[in-house]
């Protein structure tokens, strides 16, 4: 029997990578909530449009009266959330919407949910499962050494890690108070196709395309470990379907980089794909004003999940990012009607 899972922030970034991963390759029946902010696109989804396992419903995770009405018609044996707003430099500029839909939003996700879980039979309680899916930013910030582990204390350091660990914290409780079958990842940096502009990598791509400036904040030395988006899907997949009620399990690539090497890698790749004589696109960077309170180094230890559920990332940095480059090259209609609207490659959240 097909199964039912209601994704919330399906017409994202990773949330579509996972639709599209769900739907096409698992034969899973999909519902797709999504607000469709500006980071939500349903090009990403178009090849689903005439795929009766696949149905999307526009609306916000804090609509009460929506989110109990899709809940109750669809009848979702899980629930994955990835409905946030997730980019650190606009939460410093205007945090109020990461407050809105990371922690009410949660919430009211939360509570309906645990609504609909009590009124399941016994058999169909044992299966149904809630998964949020989370950042290691809620951790802060590394030194030298060292690594995120799930029992890593929370010390967030932007209004957006802020709010995602107070929505962790809201799915905790919801387990430990009431019982709800709650899972939750924490992943690394991710990339690969259909990721919004705003973001390192393809903001870089686009920009390095067009002979631009590419900006790269502070000494380019914030090391970040970097998780290919298939891998990230496959991980939350088999957390949802085998792991523990009530635990977390980080998910990380095992690719330490710093920006600045991230960036070169993507100006050599594109040097080789789209090569223009006498030119080298690594003269093109540009330091620019570092981030306030820019975290210096995350990295997971991915460990548990891959010992406790037997999952491990199937790319490499190296393999992942010229797969990523390549589909940008090959998709660039997607990327132009991503940037016909108000976001054109500018600095977004402080100035």
């Amino acid at each position: 029997m097909t199964q039912t899972w209601l994704v919330t922030g399906g017409a994202g970034f990773i949330g579509g990578n996972f639709v599209l991963r769900q739907v096409l390759k698992n034969n899973r029946k999909i519902i797709n909530l999504d607000k469709l902010t500006y980071a939500g696109n349903l090009d990403t989804l178009r090849q689903l449009d005439s795929n009766n396992n696949y149905n999307f419903v526009k609306g916000d995770i804090g609509d009460n009266k929506l989110v109990a009405e899709v809940i109750e018609k669809y009848q979702p044996e899980a629930i994955v959330n990835f409905a946030a707003e997730s980019h650190v430099d606009r939460s410093i500029d205007a945090p109020d919407d990461f407050i809105t839909t990371n922690i009410l939003g949660t919430f009211n996700l939360l509570k309906h949910s645990l609504s609909y879980y009590k009124e399941l039979s016994e058999s169909k309680q044992q299966q149904f499962r809630f998964l949020h899916v989370s950042t290691d930013e809620v951790y802060g910030s590394l030194g030298d050494t060292g690594l995120f582990t799930e029992t890593t204390p929370y010390s967030p350091n932007s209004p957006y890690s802020a709010s995602k660990a107070s929505s962790d914290h809201l799915v905790r409780a919801y387990h430990h108070t009431y019982g709800l079958p709650v899972l939750t990842t924490n992943c690394s940096n991710n990339y690969g196709p259909y990721q919004f502009p705003e973001k390192l990598i393809p903001l870089i791509i686009t920009k390095a395309l067009n002979f631009e400036a590419l900006p790269v904040y502070g000494d380019g030395k914030n090391i970040r470990d970097w998780l290919y988006v298939e891998d990230h899907c496959s991980a939350i997949e088999t957390v949802v379907t085998d792991g523990k009620i009530g635990e977390v399990y980080n998910v990380g690539g095992n690719e330490e980089k710093q920006n600045i090497e991230v960036v070169n890698a993507l100006c050599d790749i594109l040097d080789e794909l789209r090569p223009v004589e006498g030119k080298c696109r690594r003269d093109l960077i540009t330091y620019v004003k570092d981030r306030p309170g820019h975290d210096q180094r995350y990295a997971i230890d991915s460990s548990k999940l891959q010992d406790n559920l037997g999952w491990a990332p199937a790319e490499s940095f190296k393999s992942g990012i010229k797969k990523t480059v390549q589909w940008y090259l090959d998709n660039k209609i997607w990327s132009d009607r991503v940037l016909d609207g108000s976001y054109t490659g500018q600095r977004l959240g402080n100035d």
